[in-house]
C-alpha cells in the first residue's frame, strides 16, 4: 500500500552568521575607499592647473591646443574612473558585508586592477596630489584584501549547510 512521505513542518531559516571583526575592518576600509575616491575626484578637478604644468613639463614645445586636449585627455578617464572606482568599492563593501565569497574574489580581481593602474600611472603624467591619493587608495585596497582573506574571515565566507 502507498504511504504518502511524512511531512515535517516548517523548516527554519538558518541563523545568518554575524560577520568577524577582520570582515567588518574590510568594510568599513572599502567605504574609506569609496570617500578617497570622491576625494581624489575633487582633487583632480581641483589640480588642474597642476596637471597643465606636468604635461608642459614633459612636453614643453606643445601648443595651447595640444596642452588643453593633453589635460582633457587625461581628466575625463580620472573623473569617470573614480565615480565608476566609488560605485565599485560600495558594491564589493556591501557584498563582502553579507558573506558573498564571490564578492570577496571580485575584490581581489579588482585590487589588482587597481595595483596594474598604480603601475601604469607611475608612466604617465599626473598632478603629484593625484599620485599620492592614489597610492593611498592602493593601500586601503591592500589592507582590505588581507583582512577578507585572513584565517578569522574564512569561515564566514564558507556556505552555510541548509539546516532541515
Amino acid at each position: 500500500m502507498y504511504q504518502p512521505y511524512p511531512a515535517a513542518g516548517p523548516v527554519p531559516d538558518p541563523q545568518p552568521v554575524p560577520p568577524p571583526r577582520s570582515v567588518l575592518n574590510a568594510v568599513r576600509l572599502m567605504y574609506a575607499g569609496a570617500a578617497l575616491e570622491l576625494l581624489a575626484l575633487i582633487i583632480a578637478v581641483a589640480t588642474r592647473a597642476s596637471l597643465k604644468w606636468a604635461i608642459l613639463a614633459r612636453h614643453p614645445f606643445y601648443n595651447p591646443a595640444q596642452v588643453h586636449h593633453a589635460e582633457v585627455a587625461r581628466a575625463v578617464p580620472l573623473v569617470v574612473g573614480a565615480l565608476v572606482a566609488t560605485g565599485l568599492w560600495l558594491w564589493m563593501a556591501w557584498a563582502n558585508s553579507r558573506g558573498r565569497n564571490w564578492a570577496r574574489v571580485l575584490s581581489a580581481v579588482f585590487f589588482g586592477i587597481n595595483t596594474f593602474d598604480l603601475f601604469i600611472s607611475f608612466f604617465v603624467v599626473r598632478a603629484t596630489a593625484t599620485m599620492i591619493v592614489g597610492v593611498v587608495i592602493w593601500l586601503v585596497g591592500l589592507v582590505a584584501i588581507v583582512l577578507l582573506f585572513s584565517t578569522e574571515s574564512a569561515p564566514f565566507f564558507r556556505p552555510q549547510p541548509v539546516q532541515r
